[in-house]
C-alpha cells in the first residue's frame, strides 16, 4: 500500500523551498552589488588621483582587490598612504639639506644666534626663521610674496585666510579664528585646519604658489590634502615665509609679541589709487565693500599707520614698512635690504628671480613677471580724472601719512610724480 503525503506537508515543503531559492537569489543579487560598487568606486578613485597608471595596471589591481574583503584593502591603502608620505617627506630632507650645505648662517648677524640647520628645523627641536608680508589686495604683495619664496628650503604659507572671503579682519569675531589659523600653520599643525584643507581641494592657489609643496602634489595628488602629510612636510622646513592680505594691523601685531615665533613682519603699502586701479579687474572686488570701497581702504590705511608708529617704536628689528613703490623703482636694493632685516641671505635664487621678473611684462593682471619701474603707476593712464578726484576725496589723510601727491587736474595726472620726495619712511 503506497503511502500518500498529506496534502499540506506537500504544499509547506514547496513554499520551504522558494522561499530558500529567493533568499539565495537575493544574497547572491547583494553580493554582486557589492563587487559591482567596490569596483566602481576603486575605478573612480584610481582615475582622479592617479591619473597616470595604465588602464592594465589598474584591472590588475581591481581584479586582486575582487579577491580580498574590505577591511584588508582599506588597510593596505592606509599602509600604502603611509609609506608614501614618508618617502615624499624623506626625498625634501635630502633636498633641503643639499641645498643648504654651501648656505651663510647669521651667526649673529641681524639678531640671529644660528648657526646650523639644526637650529632652524622643527623636527629636531629647532625653530623656523618666520617671515611676514602684510598687505591688501592688489599691493604688490604676491610679487613680494614670490620674490622672499624664491630663496632656498622655504615652505610659503599664501594667503592663509583664503576661505574667509573678500573680507577685512578688523577685530571680532572673525580675529580670533583668524590668529589661531595663522598660529596652526607656523607650527604645522594641520590637524587644526581641516577647514583650510577642504577649501584647498577646490582652490588649488591654497597650495600652488609654495613651489616645494605643490611640486609633490602634483606628483601625489591623493597625500597633498592630508593634514599627517602636510604636518610632516612643513616641519623640515628651516624658513617659513606668510603672506597675508585680510589681516589689519592692529590685530597681526599679536604676532609681534609673541616672543617663541620669532616673527618679522613686514608692512606693504600703496598709493591707494594704484589700488583701486587694479581691482578693476578682478571680478571678485565688487561686490565687496571691503574691496570696492575707496573709503574703507583708506580708513585701514590710516588704522595701520597709527598701529605702525607704535610697532616701529617698540620692535625695530621685527617690524618694518615697504612702499610698492619704493621697491618697484629699485628692486635689487630694496630686496636686499629686506632679505637683511629677515635675517636671510641674498642668495643667488634670489637674484635670478629678480632679473627674470622685473624688466618685462609677461601673463595675466596676476603675473609677477612685470617692467617694475613702469607697474605701480599704471593708474595715472588708466583712470579718469573724475575717478582720482572721488579716491583722493576719502584719501587724502591716508595719502598724506604714507607720502603720497595729490594729483591737480587731469594734465597733471599724466606728467606728475605722486611719490612725495620728502617723505621719510618709518
Amino acid at each position: 500500500m503506497r503511502y500518500i503525503m498529506p496534502r499540506r506537508r506537500v504544499i509547506t515543503g514547496a513554499m520551504s523551498k522558494r522561499l530558500s531559492f529567493f533568499i539565495l537569489v537575493g544574497l547572491t543579487s547583494l553580493c554582486i552589488l557589492v563587487l559591482v560598487f567596490n569596483q566602481r568606486y576603486y575605478n573612480i578613485i584610481e582615475h582622479r588621483l592617479q591619473p597616470v597608471i595604465s588602464d592594465v595596471e589598474i584591472r590588475s589591481r581591481n581584479n586582486i582587490k575582487q579577491h580580498q574583503d574590505p577591511f584588508t584593502i582599506f588597510s593596505e591603502r592606509i599602509n600604502l598612504s603611509f609609506l608614501e608620505i614618508q618617502d615624499v617627506v624623506d626625498q625634501q630632507r635630502r633636498d633641503i639639506e643639499r641645498d643648504m650645505e654651501t648656505y651663510e648662517y647669521p651667526n649673529g648677524k641681524y639678531g640671529l644666534n644660528i648657526s646650523n640647520l639644526d637650529d632652524l628645523l622643527m623636527e629636531k627641536g629647532g625653530r623656523p626663521m618666520r617671515s611676514v608680508i602684510l598687505a591688501n589686495w592688489r599691493s604688490g604683495s604676491t610679487f613680494l610674496g614670490d620674490v622672499v619664496n624664491s630663496h632656498p628650503a622655504n615652505f610659503y604659507h599664501y594667503e592663509p585666510l583664503l576661505d574667509f572671503g573678500i573680507v577685512q579682519v578688523r577685530g571680532p569675531p572673525l580675529a580670533q579664528a583668524a590668529i589661531a589659523n595663522i598660529y596652526a600653520l607656523f607650527n604645522c599643525e594641520y590637524n587644526k585646519l581641516q577647514n583650510y584643507l577642504d577649501f584647498g581641494k577646490t582652490h588649488p592657489w591654497v597650495f600652488n604658489h609654495n613651489t616645494h609643496l605643490w611640486t609633490q602634489c602634483v606628483i601625489h595628488r591623493k597625500i597633498c590634502w592630508d593634514p599627517l602629510f602636510v604636518t610632516k612636510f612643513c616641519r623640515i622646513f628651516p624658513f617659513q615665509s606668510m603672506k597675508l592680505v585680510r589681516l589689519r594691523l592692529r590685530i597681526a601685531q599679536v604676532l609681534l609679541e609673541d616672543e617663541s615665533l620669532g616673527v618679522r613682519m613686514v608692512l606693504l603699502i600703496r598709493d591707494p589709487r594704484g589700488l583701486m586701479q587694479s581691482r578693476k579687474h578682478r571680478n571678485w572686488c565688487p561686490d565687496s565693500p571691503d574691496c570696492s570701497d575707496p573709503a574703507r581702504v583708506c580708513a585701514d590705511m590710516v588704522s595701520d599707520y597709527e598701529a605702525a608708529v607704535r610697532l616701529k617704536e617698540k620692535y625695530p628689528r621685527n617690524f618694518k614698512v615697504v612702499r610698492y613703490e619704493d621697491l618697484s623703482v629699485d628692486p635689487f636694493s630694496n630686496v636686499k635690504d629686506l632679505f637683511e632685516f629677515y635675517g636671510l641671505n641674498f642668495h643667488p635664487h634670489v637674484i635670478n628671480f629678480l632679473e627674470t621678473h622685473t624688466k618685462n611684462d609677461f601673463g595675466g593682471v596676476s603675473s609677477t613677471f612685470r617692467n617694475s619701474k613702469a607697474a605701480p603707476f599704471h593708474w595715472r593712464n588708466d583712470l579718469d580724472f573724475e575717478e582720482v578726484e572721488e579716491i583722493q576725496s576719502v584719501c587724502s589723510t591716508a595719502m598724506r601719512l604714507w607720502g603720497y601727491v595729490l594729483a591737480i587736474n587731469e594734465t597733471h595726472q599724466k606728467e606728475f610724480n605722486p611719490i612725495a620726495r620728502n617723505y621719510q619712511p618709518l
